[in-house]
């Protein structure tokens, strides 16, 4: 199984030194604890260098501590809150033919997924530092609310795959004409459904939506997965596909850490040697890492410095 953390985390593994390149043979299974990784050993693979290429999984649990929602948290998720709109069943609010014989529902709570006075956090920037130390290789986010995009979080648009695709840009459903996001936001925000100044047609975000194909920059994962050398996978249920299968492209030699509220995915039903869980409160978990990397006085005034400047 997995070593999974949960606060506080005792740790009493300082000064082990791993490799450069961890045995193949390490995570290919076997049920010996010897070598299993702890939080602490990961800190040590990025603070010595042995982990240079780092791609990041996130979903919806790096955003929630922004003020906006998740999907699937009982109660509190958008799922369970969407009555209000009379949908035949949650999901529909996603789906193409429903959005083109009804779009208010959708850009009714398009409000509440781009919330302007939201703005980016820890976890946010905790990607950011691993970017400005040459780190991260890519982000893969499901998220749709642009907040890794936003100036303030800076990951440039180099690093990032939006899974899901984005606010930032919109299509015409009928002409196929592209326009800029902000072209379309400000009728959404006064509750009208955007329409083409060319053809009338709805005009529907980047957003992917059931059945849709996925953008093309998500094919990245073809290349940066198997050249990964690390992988951090951050507040994600792992349910949604193809999205959730891009944890199992690492090469079973990478160690793979999941900070998350449950565990997740293959992590609890086919979990790798090199696999390390931290459960939990995902700003919580982030925390420790930065702490134990030597980094918080670096991310204390990152946050300073850049905070101010968050703007869509």
């Amino acid at each position: 199984m997995a070593h999974v953390c949960r606060f506080p985390v005792p740790l009493s593994v300082a000064g082990r030194r791993w490799p450069m390149f961890l045995p193949a043979a390490a995570g290919s299974g076997g049920g010996s604890e010897k070598g299993k990784l702890l939080l602490q050993d990961v800190a040590e693979l990025i603070g010595t260098g042995a982990c240079r290429r780092v791609v990041v999984m996130a979903g919806a649990g790096i955003s929630t501590p922004s003020g906006i929602p998740d999907f699937r948290s009982p109660g509190s998720g958008l799922y369970s809150n969407l009555q209000q709109y009379s949908l035949p069943y949650p999901e529909a609010i996603f789906e193409l033919t429903f959005f083109c014989h009804n779009p208010k529902p959708f850009f009714a709570l398009a409000k509440e997924l781009r919330p302007g006075n939201c703005r980016p956090n820890v976890i946010h920037y905790f990607i950011r530092l691993l970017h400005d130390k040459g780190l991260l290789l890519r982000l893969y986010t499901q998220n749709i609310d642009g907040l890794e995009r936003v100036s303030a979080a800076g990951i440039p648009a180099s690093k990032l795959v939006e899974a899901h695709g984005s606010f930032a840009s919109a299509t015409c459903t009928v002409c196929q004409r592209s326009w800029p996001g902000e072209d379309i936001w400000a009728e959404v925000k006064e509750g009208r459904v955007p329409l083409c100044p060319v053809c009338t047609g709805v005009v529907k975000p980047d957003i992917v939506f059931f059945g849709e194909p996925m953008p093309q920059r998500f094919f990245l994962h073809v290349v940066d997965f198997p050249m990964a050398d690390l992988l951090l996978i951050l507040g994600t249920s792992l349910e949604v596909e193809p999205f959730a299968s891009l944890c199992e492209a690492v090469r079973h030699s990478v160690p793979r850490l999941l900070i998350n509220r449950e565990v997740v995915g293959p992590f609890a039903w086919r979990p790798r040697v090199q696999d390390v869980v931290v459960q939990g409160d995902v700003v919580e978990g982030v925390q420790r890492l930065v702490e134990l990397l030597g980094w918080t006085e670096e991310m204390q005034d990152l946050i300073q410095r850049e905070a101010g400047k968050a703007s869509f």
